[in-house]
């Protein structure tokens, strides 16, 4: 029987009040799609709204552009389910294997306290299932809580997107959470590796990525765990 796994998305597509849009970041859903899909699992994807989850522009843009980016744009089947993406609140743990999220900006503002995103992570968590989160996705866990009603963060080893790359995008002063400090202020174990270099962290069944480059990293590390 194959691996069923729940990758969320944003539905969040303001970038605070700069009258810019956002989103999600395409190669951090694409690579870890085909990644996961490659490897026989199926992948669902689900955002709190529903239906189409607005794509930050900017991980459209040619320089922007992997294999697996490319590969997502001319999949019919992708799209398709991309436009059709299944509202948070009709999703149920018990349907999944693990929980994947894809980052870009978009899930600092709805993600992080949507009560249907942490009821997810924390049944997934209790049903020991794995939770993996890439780049800005990480934010997602600072609310969710262990069984033992500690913050599910709190002595884990994590990362995430680091103070330096978000300075380095010039969003220091936008975003309402940097992602590096949240978690350090959780009482997470916070580690990263040198700006935009590929690094992921797992303790137990979370599982952290640190940057778009760390996105299919973390898939595989996903689906090592799911394996054993």
């Amino acid at each position: 029987m194959s691996q069923r796994i729940l990758m969320v998305l944003t539905s969040h597509d303001r970038l605070g009040d700069t009258g810019e849009p956002t989103g999600f970041w395409l190669e951090e859903l694409a690579a870890p799609y085909y990644a996961c899909l490659d490897a026989g699992a199926e992948v669902v994807l689900a955002s709190p709204a529903g239906g189409q989850p607005p794509l930050d522009p900017k991980s459209d843009a040619e320089e922007s552009q992997t294999d697996a980016t490319r590969r997502f744009k001319q999949d019919p089947e992708a799209q398709q389910q991309l436009a059709t993406t299944r509202r948070l609140s009709e999703v149920s743990a018990d349907d999944f294997d693990a929980i994947f999220y894809p980052g870009g900006h978009g899930p600092l503002w709805d993600l992080v306290d949507n009560p249907d995103s942490i009821r997810l992570i924390e049944t997934f968590w209790a049903q020991q299932k794995p939770v993996a989160t890439v780049c800005h996705a990480p934010i997602v866990l600072l609310h969710a809580r262990d069984t033992e009603g500690e913050p599910l963060v709190r002595g884990r080893r994590v990362t995430g997107f680091t103070n330096g790359e978000e300075d380095a995008v010039g969003l220091t002063e936008v975003v309402p959470h940097l992602v590096e400090e949240a978690l350090k202020a959780a009482g997470a174990d916070y580690s990263k590796a040198d700006d935009f270099a590929p690094y992921t962290c797992r303790d137990g069944r979370l599982i952290t990525g640190q940057n778009p480059p760390s996105s299919e990293p973390v898939a595989r590390v996903l689906l090592e765990a799911l394996s054993e």
